[in-house]
């Protein structure tokens, strides 16, 4: 099998050469693309979450082998999330070269986040396959670079963090409120209110709900820190 030309530039960005190049075919085909003679990158993606936990994992216990469990969890899902992984994604362009349907090219597909960490999954899957776990570590690392040593000690995302500000000094959960979106269907912007019960209060916004809840947490948090 040969690989289109668009593929074939893909994986100089990638790094990595495919003996098997039907792996990368189905890596980057998405479900809205299936046919009776095409797979889609469902089955690679659950396999690629796995190596690239282990691949994970086990950079993280080299990088600091004295680290207790308590910090390494909070690091470990830091560089294994859906937005790390579209980062990574977005990184290669592998938005470019997916195979989607024309729904799904339409409500601007190759640039969803969901849809690119999963495809950055199962292309790590694919590697796995064709080369072997080596060869899937070695483009984890490679295209995760100093994600891994310069991941913050205490990882954990801002709504986690302010949370826990909040029940440290006897205050229920902070309150997040969509006050507004604006943009395409297909290309959302959505704007959160996040509010503790003591009175502070900050907003945010961004492509996606999680995003805007956790810039407007970020926000927050610094501005009853100072």
């Amino acid at each position: 099998m040969k690989l289109s030309a668009d593929l074939s530039a893909f994986c100089g960005r990638l790094g990595y050469k495919f003996s098997k190049p039907e792996y990368l075919v189905r890596a980057v085909t998405h479900s809205s693309m299936v046919s009776p003679h095409r797979d889609d990158n469902q089955r690679l993606e659950f396999l690629g979450d796995r190596v690239l936990g282990l691949v994970m994992a086990d950079a993280l216990l080299r990088a600091d082998p004295n680290a207790a469990e308590g910090l390494l969890a909070p690091r470990f899902n830091a560089l294994v999330r859906r937005e790390t992984c579209a980062d990574v994604a977005r990184q290669i362009d592998l938005g470019a070269v997916l195979k989607l349907g024309r729904s799904e090219m339409k409500s601007g597909g190759r640039r969803k986040e969901a849809l690119l960490a999963d495809a950055m999954e199962a292309v790590i899957a694919a590697i796995y396959l064709d080369g072997g776990f080596a060869a899937a570590q070695n483009a984890v690392l490679r295209l995760w670079g100093d994600r891994i040593h310069n991941v913050a000690d205490d990882a954990r995302d801002a709504k986690t963090a302010l949370q826990e500000w909040a029940q440290a000094r006897g205050e229920v959960p902070p309150q997040y409120t969509e006050i507004g979106r604006t943009g395409p269907d297909h290309q959302p912007i959505f704007t959160i209110e996040v509010q503790l019960a003591s009175g502070p209060v900050e907003q945010a916004s961004a492509g996606s709900k999680r995003q805007a809840e956790q810039a407007a947490a970020t926000a927050l948090l610094k501005k009853v820190s100072q």
